[in-house]
């Protein structure tokens, strides 16, 4: 979605990668695996957003050969906080773009962004399914929730049954989940 509005699908990756970490250095190589884009295209743009000003980079130990070149944000620059907010305002499209594939999912019961997905990183799962889907279905589903987070998504998927049995005898990761922040998407357990 910010690809259209910045140009470049590497680009928008990077800038969610520090903008969500802006207290973290990275380097090349590093970078390359979180974002999942080839090295020079991710070079191609570091060069580009250090040019512009949000990030900087500095050797790990002086300028010497075969020092690592570190990369973090600019905590200086003049719309860091614009930036910061539009990308919290991207995830709650990305949620909008959720709440429409959820649509498709035929059996599902309940499911709830949790975890990572509704601030509560300590929580053992980031989504909670209740109800029959088969495992290609689920398994795209779920694609297309990390493709939209751009993050690994750790899901949870109960039968009706095994939810209820759960719930009779207060079992405890069900209960965390439930007695903690998340966001219901679907809720027909009645």
């Amino acid at each position: 979605m910010l690809e259209q509005l910045f140009g470049s699908r590497t680009r928008t990756k990077l800038l969610y990668l520090f903008l969500e970490n802006p207290d973290q250095s990275f380097f090349v190589r590093e970078i390359t695996r979180q974002v999942g884009e080839r090295i020079n295209s991710v070079r191609r743009e570091l060069e580009n957003l250090e040019k512009f000003g949000l990030i900087t980079s500095k050797f790990s130990a002086g300028q010497t050969a075969g020092q690592k070149r570190y990369y973090q944000i600019d905590h200086d620059f003049p719309i860091l906080q614009e930036l910061k907010t539009l990308i919290d305002k991207s995830k709650l499209l990305a949620e909008k773009s959720v709440a429409s594939k959820v649509k498709k999912l035929d059996g599902i019961k309940y499911l709830a962004l949790t975890g990572v997905l509704a601030d509560a990183d300590d929580l053992p799962t980031d989504i909670l399914l209740v109800g029959m889907i088969s495992k290609e279905q689920l398994a795209k589903f779920i694609k297309e929730l990390e493709r939209a987070y751009r993050l690994p998504i750790r899901y949870t998927h109960l039968t009706t049954k095994e939810f209820n049995l759960r719930k009779s005898m207060t079992d405890k990761f069900l209960y965390t989940i439930l007695n903690n922040p998340r966001v219901e998407l679907i809720n027909r357990l009645g």
